[in-house]
């Protein structure tokens, strides 16, 4: 691992949990980890809720949009974290590949900006405990 730790975070739009994944490691870690975003099939826009539910702990999405999975920047990373089961990344040699399911309400039928803030706050408590590890 390099001086500073790296990682992506990956799933399939870039607009919505990874975006989230990124701006709350840009908040839990500042300038202790190198952090990115990318979707295996990125959409138009970030989610408007999924920024929504973030400025309410802090993190300004301001400014990002969604953005394709980059082969030279997955070979240099430390980490490729993939959220949720649909995105799948070809894995090349050097990166530590994890997947995190994260919680989805919606099939519990919980919508809208609730379901937003499970999303939020499930991937905030895998993000801390991630941040707390690069940093030892």
């Amino acid at each position: 691992m390099s001086d500073t730790p790296s990682v992506l975070f990956v799933c399939v739009k870039n607009g919505g949990k990874s975006q989230m994944a990124a701006g709350l490691m840009r908040k839990a870690a500042g300038d202790d980890v190198e952090v990115h975003s990318a979707g295996t099939a990125p959409g138009n826009a970030v989610n408007a809720l999924s920024a929504e539910t973030l400025l309410e702990v802090g993190v300004d999405l301001t400014g990002e949009h969604p953005k394709r999975v980059d082969p030279d920047l997955l070979a240099r990373m430390d980490y490729v974290i993939t959220l949720g089961t649909e995105a799948t990344v070809d894995p090349v040699e050097g990166p530590t590949y994890l997947t995190w399911h994260t919680d989805e309400p919606s099939t519990r039928g919980i919508e809208g900006i609730e379901r937003m803030r499970l999303v939020r706050d499930d991937i905030a408590a895998r993000v801390d405990e991630l941040a707390a590890r690069l940093r030892d």
